[in-house]
């Protein structure tokens, strides 16, 4: 730096004979002073184009996209299964869940117990009991409404509306979370979407939607379904920021375990009479279980490593999940436009990364500057900035 102020001071001299240059000489000048600009700003250009990728060059950020996509197929297997139960004529939604908040409540909730003792664990009922009664609740009617959804409107308005799950979500983050956003956060969740407009636009044409028997009715579900899933999956990347993983996923089972065994005793009692019930059923409602509690486990790294707007995106890869799926059971075709769609998807995915710093999303801007008010636990920035890795 000093050699350069020392240049700049010599293109005015304090001696009056040099005050007046030659044009040779101003053009030599010219060229040397352009010269050493770009020597210095060519490193400063290759520094911000290192650290606008600084987080993809991390383990974290892989592991983020692979939990991202075993997420995502475990949500459409969760799928795939209530497809099968409905061809076998055993359609029981709240039946199906209530036991995968079973299996989430005895494994979690005994851990809990393990680490706390009864005593803490019940005082934990007595004071926190309202936060996660609220976020079981709309875990569940999140889940209710989306099935009476896909009962009422068409296949392509349904897929519709998990745009506006990711809307909403960026919405309250932005308001009430004090989450900034940077541009290509925004480009990423546009070019994302632009491929899940490319997956309905394919559905469309190879003609997978079916009639609607009642779409206006289906729309508002679908609309209050979406709603709900953006306010649980901010609820729950709040509360699994600041306490640990599995009192959380404890509490959403038992109290889930209790609404849903309350709502599919009132709803679902007629849908019994009618059940076919075999050994194949028994196993799809076991498989349903299973990708389920893989889902509600893995939920809550991704949302600390990462946001609720990026699980919502990475849940935008599952119709093609779907699809190769539903080529090997259902004998599904393949169209043109869904390998383009789902590198599209994968692509977001990429550039919403892009400019995140070591940290990435993990960094929470309601835990404080040094994360000081979250948990250090798998997936936060608190675990990141001792080890070095949020995960492992």
């Amino acid at each position: 730096m000093s050699e350069y102020y020392a240049n700049d001071k010599e293109v005015v001299p304090a001696r009056p004979e040099a005050a007046v240059l030659s044009g040779k000489e101003k053009q030599v000048h010219s060229v040397t002073e352009s010269t050493d600009n770009s020597d210095r700003q060519e490193p400063e250009q290759k520094g911000r184009m290192a650290r606008m990728f600084t987080y993809m060059k991390t383990r974290d950020f892989w592991l983020v996209v692979l939990i991202g996509q075993i997420i995502a197929l475990a949500n459409i297997s969760s799928s795939t299964f209530s497809s099968l139960l409905s061809m076998k004529g055993t359609s029981i939604p709240a039946f199906q869940t209530l036991w995968v908040y079973i299996l989430l409540n005895l494994t979690y909730t005994s851990i809990t117990i393990y680490k706390y003792g009864f005593k803490k664990w019940f005082r934990l009922l007595y004071t926190d009991c309202w936060r996660y009664f609220i976020l079981s609740f709309l875990d569940v009617e999140g889940n209710y409404f989306m099935v009476l959804a896909y009962r009422y409107t068409s296949l392509l308005s349904a897929e519709l509306f998990s745009f506006w799950t990711i809307i909403v979500i960026v919405i309250i983050s932005f308001t009430f979370l004090k989450v900034r956003y940077h541009i290509t956060q925004y480009l990423g969740v546009f070019v994302a979407c632009g491929g899940m407009g490319l997956l309905i636009a394919s559905d469309y044409l190879r003609g997978a939607n079916y009639p609607a028997a009642d779409q206006l009715k289906g729309d508002l579900f679908a609309l209050l379904a979406s709603s709900i899933y953006a306010f649980s999956n901010l609820f729950e990347e709040y509360m699994v920021s600041k306490r640990p993983m599995y009192e959380v996923i404890g509490q959403m089972g038992f109290w889930g375990m209790l609404i849903n065994g309350v709502q599919c005793a009132i709803f679902d009692r007629g849908s019994f009479d009618g059940a076919v019930w075999d050994g194949q059923v028994g196993g799809y409602i076991a498989g349903y279980t299973i990708v389920l509690f893989i889902f509600y486990t893995l939920a809550p790294i991704l949302l600390r490593i990462s946001s609720a707007t990026f699980f919502n995106i990475s849940l935008l890869t599952m119709n093609f999940w779907g699809l190769i799926i539903g080529i090997q059971v259902f004998h599904y075709s393949v169209h043109f436009l869904y390998p383009i769609a789902f590198v599209m998807i994968v692509a977001g995915l990429f550039v919403y990364f892009v400019g995140e710093g070591k940290l990435g999303e993990s960094f929470k801007p309601w835990l404080g500057k040094n994360q000081e008010l979250g948990v250090d636990g798998v997936g936060t920035a608190r675990r990141a900035q001792e080890t070095g890795h949020a995960i492992v």
